[in-house]
């Protein structure tokens, strides 16, 4: 390893590469195409940056070129890259979809040794002829298997195909999918290398995977529970756009303030202030859609909530990874009825995870729920109140003379006088009729 990057690597705390890193550094350094596979926060973007920074020329036009599925992922991937590649005084430029084009474009002018951003972007650029693929000696596919698929696929073949025939590949993904068995096939017949350590790696830290039996309607609520939890964030993924805008409002309009969302339809301005926010714990909630499972790297990250429960396998080891990394424990909640929880459980039954009931207990996530402990002397405390209850009815005044009371003795008298005198009145007409008939 140069000098430099050993000394930048140490400092940065590392001790020494992990086994994704270790695996591809030679390969990639001497030139050799490479399929690099492991978990995710198993360090895979130092795996493919310092071999193939640390082969770049200053001042050689641009040399390698990095594709990544997001901009959050680009944007994050050009902050670590800038800081290797000034040690040997090259310059890096992001390319993604969303930023100013003619900033960019002015930008590629100073000749950056490495570009990174997003296929869509690249492509545009080259079929400008604003970026120039002359010198691209190295192209790095991160998150291969979300990138190689659909239309996206065609666009990464004729990025590579823009550049020279001898140019060398580095692809990267948590999980393998059939095109990256076949990538010989569809990218010239090339050697690529494989180096699988996903079973043998042991970067991941501890990640307990809950199970929160919660309806739908009362999810808004469990996460506003959450909150109250000491020292606790995370991000919130959900399936449809809609679903997120309809749970956001919701907490716009009871006025929660620390929680932000981070969505596809967002400018580049705000996506990045929410990531911001979210990294410097000013907001404890991140609402999202998949297009913050792959990579995104935030340090010590204590949970994952799945707001709407993922559709596939794959898109669940994606969100999870963002939590536990690099050895730091985790928490991921799936939210779900049971029929839900039990088809997540049917879902991931050929996974390596410990699905399990997580409860929501005095401002904690406990796995059991405890007893409430009885008070003493319960049931002579009752007894007591039952006596209570029987001398307090004794002693109350009948419900005749209480009702008797309220109104003044005259009042009650002239009543009385009212009805006797009515009867002896009618009883006086009956004798008169009684007497005038007999008269008759």
């Amino acid at each position: 390893m140069n000098e430099y990057f050993k000394n930048y690597f140490e400092k940065l705390g590392f001790s020494e590469q992990t086994i994704i890193q270790s695996s591809v550094y030679e390969p990639l350094k001497s030139g050799k195409n490479v399929l690099g596979l492991s978990p995710t926060g198993s360090g895979k973007t130092l795996a493919f940056l310092m071999p193939t920074i640390e082969t770049l020329q200053a001042g050689e036009g641009t040399q390698l070129m990095i594709i990544e599925p997001s901009q959050e992922l680009a944007m994050q991937v050009t902050r670590i890259a800038r800081n290797w590649a000034k040690l040997l005084d090259c310059k890096v430029l992001s390319l993604t979809g969303g930023a100013n084009v003619k900033r960019q474009t002015e930008s590629l002018k100073k000749r950056p040794e490495v570009v990174v951003g997003t296929a869509g972007r690249i492509k545009s650029l080259i079929n400008d002829k604003k970026l120039k693929t002359n010198y691209v000696k190295t192209v790095i596919i991160d998150e291969a298997d979300d990138l190689l698929q659909g239309e996206t696929l065609t666009t990464v073949r004729q990025i590579i195909n823009s550049c020279y025939s001898d140019i060398q590949l580095g692809f990267f993904s948590a999980t393998e999918t059939e095109i990256l068995e076949e990538l010989d096939k569809w990218f010239g017949n090339k050697i690529i290398e494989k180096f699988d350590v996903r079973n043998i790696d042991k970067t991941r830290g501890e990640v307990r995977h809950g199970l929160l039996e919660v309806l739908r309607s009362n999810r808004n609520k469990m996460l506003v529970r959450l909150t109250h939890i000491k020292e606790f964030k995370a991000l919130v993924f959900f399936n449809q756009m809609n679903d997120l805008n309809k749970a956001y409002s919701y907490f716009v309009h009871e006025h929660y303030n620390n929680i932000a969302k981070l969505t596809s339809d967002q400018n580049k301005i705000k996506r990045q202030k929410a990531m911001e926010d979210f990294r410097l714990g000013r907001v404890k909630l991140l609402l999202t859609t998949d297009v913050a499972a792959r990579g995104i790297d935030i340090p010590k990250l204590p949970a994952v909530i799945n707001y709407d429960l993922p559709d596939n396998a794959i898109d669940y080891i994606h969100r999870v990874g963002r939590t536990g990394r690099m050895g730091e424990k985790g928490v991921v909640l799936n939210f779900g009825d049971d029929h839900d929880l039990r088809d997540l459980k049917n879902l991931l039954k050929d996974e390596e995870y410990t699905l399990q009931p997580i409860y929501f207990f005095k401002n904690k996530l406990v796995d059991n729920v405890p007893d409430q402990p009885k008070k003493p002397n319960s049931i002579k405390n009752n007894y007591q109140k039952d006596a209570k209850k029987v001398n307090s009815t004794k002693n109350k005044p009948a419900k005749r003379k209480k009702v008797e009371s309220k109104f003044p003795s005259s009042k009650v008298n002239s009543n009385k006088k009212k009805k006797k005198n009515k009867h002896i009145k009618n009883k006086g007409m009956r004798k008169k009729w009684r007497d005038m008939s007999k008269n008759k």
